[in-house]
């Protein structure tokens, strides 16, 4: 008969985080964590989290400089609108008219409008040498 040898079980890793500063990981135990406005965050499942960025930092210095970055970010409404509307537009089945738009978002067409043109707007000063 053959005889199995017992193969050590690779120790399950504990999860780790990234720090948004400096990209060191380290256990999640030791993350610091929190909010910062950011008009470009648009949350998924959660319309109570639109216009919040969930950061992680190593430390508390380095949570403090993130903080204080975002802390001189304009916030724009267009931009969180239109971050609402990405997230509309590339999840789920396709969006067919305005009025399904603004279901999917909260938002109303005057809103949706602002949104789109403020895109095009950043996507043609990104094009211009």
């Amino acid at each position: 008969m053959w005889k199995r040898r017992k193969v050590a079980r690779a120790q399950a890793a504990a999860p780790l985080e990234l720090c948004d500063l400096c990209a060191a990981t380290f256990p999640r135990s030791e993350a610091v964590t929190g909010y910062v406005t950011d008009s470009s965050s648009a949350h998924p499942t959660c319309d109570w989290f639109d216009g919040l960025r969930r950061v992680t930092a190593c430390g508390d210095p380095h949570f403090d400089v993130i903080r204080e970055r975002y802390r001189h970010r304009p916030f724009v409404r267009e931009e969180l609108w239109a971050a609402k509307v990405t997230l509309a537009l590339t999840c789920g089945p396709p969006v067919l008219s305005w009025e399904e738009l603004g279901c999917r978002t909260g938002l109303q067409e005057a809103e949706l409008r602002s949104a789109i043109a403020w895109h095009n707007e950043r996507l043609r000063h990104r094009t211009d040498p």
